[in-house]
C-alpha cells in the first residue's frame, strides 16, 4: 500500500495517523508541506525517522526544492521525481491519501 500525505505535521494530524496505522513495508509519499516532515531537523518530531525502519518513505523532489529543503533529508528518505510518483502509484495499486 501506498500512503501519501501533503499536509505539514505541524498542521494537521493526518501523518500521526498515517503513521500508526501504516503496516511494515508499506510505501510512504510525502508531498507539498508535509516534506517538512522528512527534513534531518524534522524527522524525529514528526515520527519519520522512526517510520523509515519498517516503512519506505519517499519524498517529492519538486516539493523539496520549492521549499528550499534540498539537501536536508533525513537518513533513509528517497527523493522521486514526477515520474517516480508515477511509478510508485503503479507499483501500489492500493493507495491512501491522508488528509
Amino acid at each position: 500500500m501506498l500512503h501519501i500525505v501533503n499536509k505539514s505535521s505541524l498542521q494537521t494530524s493526518a501523518l500521526a495517523s498515517c503513521l500508526r496505522l501504516a503496516k511494515t513495508g508499506h510505501a510512504l509519499l510525502l508531498t507539498e508541506d508535509a516534506v517538512y516532515a522528512a527534513t534531518a531537523s524534522g524527522a524525529a518530531a514528526s515520527g519519520v525517522a522512526a517510520a523509515v525502519a519498517r516503512l519506505k518513505v519517499y519524498v517529492l523532489q519538486p516539493d523539496v526544492e520549492a521549499r528550499g529543503m534540498a539537501g536536508k533529508l533525513a537518513a533513509g528518505v528517497t527523493p522521486v521525481d514526477y515520474a517516480g510518483f508515477v511509478d510508485l502509484v503503479a507499483e501500489h495499486p492500493n493507495n491512501q491519501s491522508w488528509l
